[in-house]
């Protein structure tokens, strides 16, 4: 008889997968006349964290992204002020959570899943923007990349999480709405589940692991879930 297969822990991505990052675009339709812009601003926010690490730096993110402000301020000739940088900060610590993170999490967590998260995000002190957004208690861990001074999709960030909770990377299933977070998972010996929703996709590339999994939204990938690694 085989043993029993391990039931994998879940880790959460949390901006934009958990949390509605959307919720800023009234800053960006007030500071640059366009809230559209706030999506060119959390490419460029991506695009910078991932290459501070593949040179070898490390800032804290909000940090990075108070920064990428600035840098769209001048690509756009638009001065940005210290109150906006204070209307950016206060509105990031207040993201609310998507519709479906609350009852996805649930099902998981009654099906009998260990859940994490792991952000690109530093760690913050109480209330945290998940505590705010009422998803805290969901988790028995949330970790920080800051740890390994490394961005997402570095190995070691994914490696640290198993390393904390003492399992192998193997045994963690990776839930992003970011193909780049999903392959980088992947790529560290995780598996795989991806929540498209909008503004994001699989890129098609025979190069790029598929995810092992792909919903439109949590409830639908939760159920996904459970019926690939639930209990045997």
């Amino acid at each position: 008889m085989s043993e029993p297969r391990p039931t994998p822990i879940i880790v959460f991505d949390v901006n934009e997968t958990l949390l509605d990052i959307t919720s800023l675009s009234p800053l960006f339709e007030r500071v640059f006349g366009d809230g559209a812009v706030l999506r060119e601003w959390f490419t460029q926010l991506i695009l910078y964290s991932q290459t501070m690490t593949l040179s070898g730096r490390y800032a804290p993110f909000g940090k990075l992204a108070v920064g990428a402000l600035h840098m769209l301020g001048t690509i756009h000739g638009i001065t940005i002020k210290s109150d906006d940088i204070d209307e950016f900060k206060q509105r990031m610590s207040v993201l609310p959570a998507h519709p479906d993170a609350a009852p996805a999490l649930e099902t998981l967590r009654d099906a009998g899943f260990r859940l994490v998260t792991l952000s690109n995000s530093a760690s913050a002190a109480s209330p945290t923007p998940l505590e705010r957004a009422g998803l805290a208690d969901f988790f028995e861990r949330s970790f920080s990349v800051e740890a390994v001074s490394k961005f997402k999709p570095a190995p070691e960030t994914y490696q640290w999480v198993a390393s904390e909770l003492n399992v192998s990377t193997a045994q963690l299933v990776l839930v992003a709405c970011h193909f780049w977070d999903t392959a980088g998972a992947q790529a560290a010996g995780c598996s795989g589940a991806l929540v498209t929703r909008s503004h994001n996709a699989v890129l098609p590339l025979a190069e790029l692991p598929a995810p092992d999994l792909i919903a439109e939204d949590l409830g639908v990938l939760a159920q996904k879930i459970i019926a690939r690694w639930g209990a045997p």
